[in-house]
């Protein structure tokens, strides 16, 4: 079981931090526990960061972070060494990779928001990789090449309109009685989560959420739709890069 206490999560509420001081908790043979982690735990279809934590004497390579007992935990490889419990450590992410998830994280929402209020189709599912590519289902009767160019052309003219993503937090009642959060399926977030992270791209889009966002939507750049294909009765996808 991980060290005793809450670790402090510096990506919920600055997604820009790249670099933090902290303390090893717990060691383990596949990685370790700190106190404070400026990396991103894999979750919501958002991939766990990767980057370096040193310490006086050594250094290691976090190939990966997932949640472990419900805490950020950072894999190392097996067998590599690894500093002692108490140790005071600086963690470094890989920022290029961060940011690139970042900006493709903010597309899918802009997508989502854009896709429910021109089209009244809700989200049933989504994903997105290191590399700039993601994908999207919709609860959409069908889908074709044509629908995934106009909506392409419209998703971009939306980025560029620079609308501000803002981190809130509500307690779950409030969350519970927002018709944007019930369409993003809040309900389906485990009872004893009291307090719901919601990201808000303000006149777009507004989803419970737990990952990393740019701080405007022209941040993100160009979005290519580079395909569309049904995944079966009201479930239909499209897959996003960016260009």
């Amino acid at each position: 079981m991980s060290g005793s206490g809450p670790i402090e999560e510096i990506a919920a509420n600055d997604s820009y931090a790249r670099v933090a001081e902290g303390t090893v908790i717990e060691v383990f043979d596949d990685g370790l526990f700190l106190d404070r982690t400026v990396f991103y735990a894999r979750g919501g279809g958002q991939p766990g960061d990767v980057g370096t934590i040193q310490w006086d004497g050594g250094s290691v390579e976090v190939l990966d972070t997932i949640r472990r007992d419900g805490k950020p935990f950072h894999v190392v490889a097996e067998g590599a060494a690894l500093p002692d419990p108490s140790t005071a450590v600086e963690a470094t992410i890989d920022w290029a990779r961060r940011y690139r998830t970042m900006k493709v994280h903010t597309a899918l929402h802009a997508l989502s928001g854009l896709v429910f209020r021109d089209y009244d189709a809700k989200v049933t599912g989504g994903n997105m990789t290191p590399d700039g590519e993601a994908r999207m289902d919709f609860e959409l009767d069908g889908i074709s090449v044509e629908f995934g160019r106009q909506v392409e052309e419209q998703l971009n003219a939306e980025l560029t309109k620079g609308y501000p993503t803002e981190i809130l937090y509500m307690a779950r009642e409030e969350a519970l009685k927002d018709p944007d959060l019930i369409r993003t399926k809040v309900n389906l977030i485990p009872e004893w989560v009291q307090e719901i992270r919601v990201i808000d791209i303000v006149g777009l889009d507004r989803q419970a959420d737990g990952g990393t966002h740019v701080a405007s939507t022209l941040e993100v750049g160009r979005v290519e739709v580079v395909k569309t294909e049904s995944k079966g009765k009201a479930n239909k996808r499209m897959r996003i890069r960016l260009v």
